[in-house]
């Protein structure tokens, strides 16, 4: 059974200093092959190998892509969540509305309750989270005493169709 799509959101990391982490790194390592593997001048007082810094290089650049790649899709239908982290989760997580005992919008503490974004494990009796920005999130607390927070940028609307469907559980 098809069920239509109530709430679609798709995120992904947006940090403004995470890229110029990331940009710099590779910017700095770039320049490095160019100058001692291409310009054939050691890059620096102690240099690695050419090999090491190409090496170095290709890592930080494989890293950049995967985070440009990285999203965090849901949906809400009519029988349950669907969540997915690409590339770690290649196909939708199902959660039925069945096994959720409370489902609700709260404001959280990325860092101090799961130590940053991404795919998180909380601690002391948080639960788990996917995020990728903002302190937003759907809370599912399940039948079982699990509990996944699944990040929004989008709250107020979310808490407005969860009310909608008579979902909103807390």
């Amino acid at each position: 059974m098809k069920t239509s799509v109530l709430f679609s959101e798709t995120q992904r990391f947006k940090q403004w200093w995470l890229w110029v982490i990331l940009l710099g790194i590779n910017g700095i390592f770039l320049f490095g092959v160019f100058k001692q593997v291409i310009g054939g001048q050691p890059w620096g007082n102690n240099p690695m190998s050419n090999t090491a810094l190409l090496i170095s290089a290709g890592f930080f650049l494989l890293l950049t892509i995967l985070f440009i790649n990285f999203r965090l899709d849901t949906q809400i239908k009519e029988d349950g969540i669907y969540v997915r982290f690409f590339p770690f989760h290649l196909s939708f997580r199902y959660y039925d509305w069945n096994k959720i005992a409370k489902s609700y919008v709260r404001e959280y503490k990325p860092i101090r309750e799961f130590g940053g974004w991404g795919l998180r494990s909380g601690s002391f009796g948080k639960g788990s989270a996917l995020n990728v920005s903002g302190n937003q999130g759907l809370q599912l607390e399940f039948t079982d005493g699990n509990k996944l927070l699944i990040g929004t940028n989008r709250p107020d609307e979310l808490t407005k169709l969860l009310t909608q469907i008579k979902q909103s559980k807390s």
